[in-house]
């Protein structure tokens, strides 16, 4: 058997046309989610397409060390990590890189209670309704926030209390 990678990803499975193994950020999300049951799968992609569709320009990478699908978001010339959807075998997360300077004003935000430092995320059961709608204002603030500087994140938390 190859190596095994995070949520049992072989990575000698994945291989580029030329027969060279691509990087492991290149790895498909369908990969990452092979191992997962059909309900959770379809929750993982309903959560990718709310991602899409709040922040169509999204860099969607999947980040197998963590097992979870990343994305980022294109902050001049370089990116920033925003939100992730991490599969579970027993629920789905969005999560929010800088989720602690997130609005919340339909109190959806999980993290806190948890004490993580900065990371918030929503959390959905399998054949649990997903307010796709509602998130998906979550998930542009999420960018916004994260192409911040360190400075204006930090003047916009002073602006919160």
């Amino acid at each position: 058997m190859g190596d095994q990678l995070d949520h049992g990803i072989d990575a000698h499975r994945v291989a580029a046309d030329d027969g060279h193994h691509l990087h492991v950020d290149a790895l498909p999300p369908e990969l990452l989610l092979e191992g997962y049951s059909p309900d959770i799968r379809q929750a993982v992609d309903r959560l990718r397409a709310v991602v899409k569709r709040a922040v169509p320009d999204a860099i969607e990478r999947v980040r197998p060390g963590w097992g979870l699908i990343g994305y980022d978001v294109l902050v001049g010339k370089r990116t920033r990590y925003f939100a992730f959807v991490w599969p579970e075998h027993e629920h789905a997360h969005l999560g929010f890189e800088y989720g602690i300077w997130m609005d919340d004003p339909d109190n959806l935000l999980r993290g806190a209670d948890l004490k993580l430092r900065k990371v918030r995320f929503v959390t959905y059961e399998p054949g649990e309704a997903i307010p796709e709608a509602a998130l998906v204002p979550y998930v542009r603030q999420a960018a916004r926030i994260a192409s911040m500087s360190r400075e204006e994140r930090m003047a916009r938390e002073l602006d919160r209390d």
